[in-house]
């Protein structure tokens, strides 16, 4: 990894899946520039993914005419990954648990606990228009990085 990186890029999107890749794509554009590893890249384009997905299925509602808002930060070994939506916001306290013996055979339910085990920081927080902001962050340099969830 290129430790003087210091790289920025946003996106607004439409609420539409097909949008996810057009996410992924402006991250793994920028980890190339950045000299991210590929297992890296893995993680945080999965982390992404999840993001965005449920900021476009449960925050917007697959409301085509809402947006999601995708803000990418590189700054040294820092990459930071901020997913808005313009929904109705949740208290991320309240999903549960997939892990839970009851939850295991659910279809869906992993994307907030998949983002929690691959990165360092997860944090939600409502945003000015009422929807909900997650904010990612992983440190490429701790030494922690060779499993998920370090």
């Amino acid at each position: 990894m290129n430790t003087n990186a210091k790289l920025q890029a946003s996106l607004v999107l439409a609420s539409r899946f097909e949008n996810i890749e057009v996410a992924e794509r402006a991250l793994v554009d920028l980890c190339h520039r950045a000299g991210c590893a590929e297992d890296e890249e893995y993680w945080l384009v999965t982390s992404l993914r999840e993001a965005v997905a449920n900021a476009v299925r449960h925050g917007n509602r697959r409301d085509p005419e809402r947006l999601v808002r995708v803000a990418y930060s590189i700054d040294n070994s820092t990459v930071t990954i901020r997913v808005e939506d313009e929904g109705e916001g949740f208290d991320p306290a309240n999903i549960p648990d997939p892990t839970d013996p009851e939850n295991l055979l659910r279809p869906s339910g992993r994307g907030i606990f998949y983002m929690r085990q691959f990165m360092n920081r997860v944090d939600f927080s409502p945003t000015a228009a009422g929807g909900t902001a997650v904010v990612m962050v992983k440190d490429l340099a701790s030494n922690d990085n060779d499993r998920p969830g370090a």
